[in-house]
């Protein structure tokens, strides 16, 4: 038996009115309160947010060098040339989609190095 049982056994049979002024008579004693605790709102949403773990990596644009971004797309993604023609032709589109952090990154930087317009979702 537990040295709260007797307590919590002459709690059942008190009214709302006895333990609202238990409750106070607690607090006064013990410095407390019973009221709820508000969580400090964020005013960052990144911050609230946990960090992505994949990327998609979108070709926003080809830019002037519509050749050398074809380029890059065929040789990162393997890709034969006509299939990198049209996707670089249909941009916006998904180069590639659940790319870890660094790879979207890497991806990202050659594109926009030859000249295309990238964004990672």
């Amino acid at each position: 038996m537990s040295k709260f049982d007797v307590f919590l056994k002459d709690l059942e049979g008190a009214s709302v009115l006895e333990l609202n002024e238990l409750v106070k008579a607690i607090e006064e004693k013990f410095g407390v309160s019973a009221q709820a605790v508000a969580a400090p709102a964020s005013t960052d949403e990144g911050a609230a947010k946990e960090e992505q773990s994949t990327y998609t990596v979108v070709l926003a644009s080809a830019g002037e060098q519509k050749i050398a971004v074809m380029k890059i797309v065929k040789e990162v993604l393997g890709l034969g040339l006509k299939d990198a023609k049209d996707l670089v032709d249909a941009a916006p589109s998904t180069l590639k989609a659940g790319m870890k952090k660094e790879e979207a990154e890497d991806l990202k930087k050659k594109v926009e190095t030859a000249g295309g317009k990238v964004e990672l979702k």
